[in-house]
């Protein structure tokens, strides 16, 4: 017999409504069905949290150990050729210990620092992804355009002695290779002009691909070669101190009365030279806007800001252990006539084809870390000039070029000019002030109290809500207050060296 029609009535037998059977099937289908998809919406939400963080992002996977190596990685870098120069003018006493306390407070600070990358909550509370945002969510107000204006400017000045810090490894090379040659008969005096044009001309290129900072092989080239010539200058100040037999230096830094290129120290000197030596160690430890980024890869649980202060601890106790090694050896080596590049005090041609790659990784490095530093400041510009003049072809107009072998690359007018005009402006002031020394410890100066230890303080307590005059909150603005007289006295050691080298400098006209 043939199934009874959905549309008709069951049938009843003996006063008993049958049952139907196609109903059954088809409550079963549908209950089956509901089930099913009820599993698959459980399934897609559970991949969907393997996969995506609480802000829709994909799932970070950083861990402690690729959050201290990316700190090592960062901290590492041109700031440790002039560490022996700055344990020079303090001394074997009063070096170590202030690169100590520089250590200790930035470890501090850091782990501050770390509280801050949620706001509200450290757990769960919303995310920043760079430190300005940071800032933000904690501060808001005045202060954002004040930490904007303070880390613009930083990485205006960042460009300058990265400029300067090129052309220095690009002539050591050159003389190397002269004093090889003539066996140390000729001085081979030579201009950094020259080199600093030529470094800038590969600044403008570069800077013209967008987002260039976010190649993924720059950070590991970086690391390499920061690690290179910063192990090759450690070697050779060993390998120097062995050879001489002695350990040179004296417990209070260099003596009045010693001659430099700028003439004979006066007790004067002597302070200012002592004040730019804490900036000099300041820039070497100048890495605290990239903090939140760096905790921005790291997964949870457990919460990141735990994660982050154990990798600090690591990470600061390895470049502090590294630099304190870096400028003692260097000091041990050469004494009160410690240069303010490391890589270029251990005479030309003995051994110049290790010089030689050092002095090579440095500039290859210094090309990836200006692009590194520089492009948020493009972003910058860019981002505000587009909102400016929305309607303006020349500002946010891109034309498609055809480059052989590559494919089509995206130009845009505004950009071209404005970051060529950048790295020019960059590239004559290098030209007009070639002071490394100078130009670091001022460096360290600005960038040190706002960035490393006035925001992270003033983000914590906001975000712990802790109130004033208590003893935590005197506590807070003595350690501020104190490094705040750090970066003013360095800041006034490298203004007096920029004036007392400017005394013995024609512009465009020194010579090494």
């Amino acid at each position: 017999m043939l199934p009874r029609s959905r549309t008709m009535p069951s049938r009843i037998i003996h006063g008993v409504v049958e049952e139907r059977q196609d109903i059954v099937h088809y409550r079963k289908v549908e209950d089956r069905t509901n089930v099913e998809t009820e599993t698959q919406a459980m399934n897609m939400e559970a991949n969907y949290s393997k996969s995506f963080d609480d802000d829709g992002r994909l799932k970070r996977t950083g861990t402690f150990w690729t959050a201290s190596s990316h700190i090592i990685t960062a901290v590492i870098g041109s700031g440790v050729l002039s560490l022996a120069w700055a344990i020079g003018q303090l001394g074997w006493v009063a070096g170590p210990v202030i690169m100590i306390l520089f250590a200790l407070v930035i470890l501090y600070t850091s782990n501050l620092l770390s509280h801050c990358y949620r706001s509200g909550d450290p757990v769960t509370g919303p995310r920043s992804y760079t430190y300005m945002e940071a800032v933000k969510a904690h501060l808001g107000g005045r202060k954002v355009k004040i930490c904007g204006m303070i880390q613009y400017i930083n990485l205006f000045g960042v460009a300058i002695g990265y400029t300067i810090a090129a052309s220095v490894s690009m002539m050591a090379v050159k003389r190397s290779n002269c004093f090889h040659k003539s066996h140390g008969k000729d001085p081979c005096h030579m201009s950094s002009n020259g080199y600093m044009i030529t470094f800038g001309i590969i600044e403008i290129l570069f800077s013209q691909i967008p987002d260039f900072d976010q190649v993924w092989w720059l950070s590991i080239v970086a690391a390499i070669m920061s690690f290179t010539y910063s192990f090759v200058g450690l070697a050779l100040g060993i390998a120097e101190t062995t050879e001489n037999k002695e350990i040179k230096g004296s417990l209070t830094g260099i003596s009045i009365g010693t001659l430099t290129h700028a003439g004979t120290v006066t007790a004067t000197q002597k302070l200012w030279r002592s004040f730019q030596a804490l900036g000099a160690i300041a820039f070497a430890y100048s890495y605290s806007i990239i903090l939140i980024e760096i905790q921005d890869t790291i997964k949870s649980p457990p919460a990141e800001y735990k994660t982050m202060k154990k990798a600090t601890y690591l990470s600061i106790f390895v470049t502090t252990t590294f630099y304190i090694l870096c400028g003692c050896m260097g000091y041990a080596a050469f004494g009160d006539e410690a240069p303010g590049n490391l890589l270029t005090g251990f005479g030309f041609y003995d051994p110049y084809w290790l010089l030689d790659i050092a002095n090579i990784a440095i500039v290859v490095h210094l090309v990836g870390a200006y692009q590194v530093y520089c492009q948020p400041l493009f972003a910058f510009v860019e981002k505000w000039s587009a909102k400016r003049w929305p309607n303006s072809d020349f500002v946010t107009m891109e034309y498609d070029l055809t480059i052989p072998f590559y494919g089509i690359f995206h130009v845009n007018l505004f950009r071209v000019v404005w970051r060529s005009i950048f790295v020019i402006v960059t590239t004559v002031i290098a030209m007009l002030l070639p002071f490394f020394n100078d130009v670091v410890g001022l460096l360290g100066a600005l960038g040190f109290w706002p960035l490393t230890v006035y925001f992270p303080i003033e983000m914590y307590m906001s975000q712990k809500k802790i109130k004033k005059w208590t003893s935590q909150w005197i506590a807070f603005q003595i350690l501020s207050f104190g490094c705040l007289l750090v970066s003013i006295a360095a800041a006034v050691g490298s203004v007096a060296g920029v004036v007392l080298d400017l005394k013995t400098y024609k512009p465009f006209k020194t010579s090494y």
